[in-house]
């Protein structure tokens, strides 16, 4: 595995934003399911070593893989919280992952990440002690007060939006990880956590068609931008 990294894929939440009975990542795009998109566009690339998937407690559609592209795919059950099940993911992974390792985790419902990020995450994040790739805020961001208008318009300086894949050492993480639950606090992303631990994780810029698919809208985008982000 030298050289190479393994990659956590939280994919224990339902995604209610779409509806149904079936959770988002197992809804149909481009004739296959979500999840699937993504841990085949994961495996292919040369520097991701394996991939532990985060399932929920009751996953009752997870097919049963055990391997993609020659590489392990291996599960575990998550927690309540995305944050819970990366860290149950990071506990475990194979034991020849150190905590001096460094472990990708990328969201099962971003289909679109581009493997030129990917490998570039890799070589500017390694140096920095970790990263995240994302882009910085272009739109102008307003603040809107509970009566549903617009009462400020915020400065979008140094405002950046944060995707997946995050980059950190196996140890660091998840002792970051654990230490926010055990403060009560929930945190949106490994960066988050990483922050609150006193890293300042390295911003690399990524192609802004990384979406997120979180609503039914979102399916109809994705299956647009899949055969344009290899």
């Amino acid at each position: 595995m030298s050289g190479r990294l393994w990659c956590v894929v939280p994919a224990a939440g339902r995604g209610t934003r779409v509806g149904g009975d079936i959770p988002k990542q197992y809804l149909p795009l481009g004739g296959k399911p979500l999840i699937l998109h993504t841990l085949e566009r994961l495996a292919a690339h040369p520097q991701v070593a394996g991939l532990m998937v985060v399932l929920g407690a009751r996953d009752e559609h997870w097919p049963g893989a055990g391997e993609l592209a020659g590489k392990p795919l291996l599960t575990c059950v998550g927690g309540a919280e995305r944050c819970d099940s990366v860290l149950a993911g990071l506990r475990a992974l194979p034991a020849a992952v150190t905590d001096a390792a460094f472990v990708l985790v990328h969201d099962a419902a971003r289909p679109c990440v581009r493997t030129a990020d990917i490998a570039r995450l890799i070589e500017l994040g390694i140096p920095a002690g970790g990263g995240l790739l994302g882009a910085p805020l272009r739109d102008t961001l307003k603040r809107a007060g509970d009566d549903g208008r617009s009462h400020d318009t915020e400065p979008r300086d140094h405002r950046w939006r944060a995707f997946t894949p995050q980059m950190f050492r196996r140890g660091e993480l998840s002792a970051a990880l654990l230490a926010a639950s055990l403060a009560g606090v929930t945190v949106s992303d490994e960066a988050m956590a990483m922050e609150r631990a006193g890293f300042a994780p390295l911003l690399v810029e990524g192609a802004e068609d990384n979406i997120k698919v979180t609503t039914a809208a979102d399916f109809a985008l994705a299956e647009f931008l899949l055969p344009r982000t290899q």
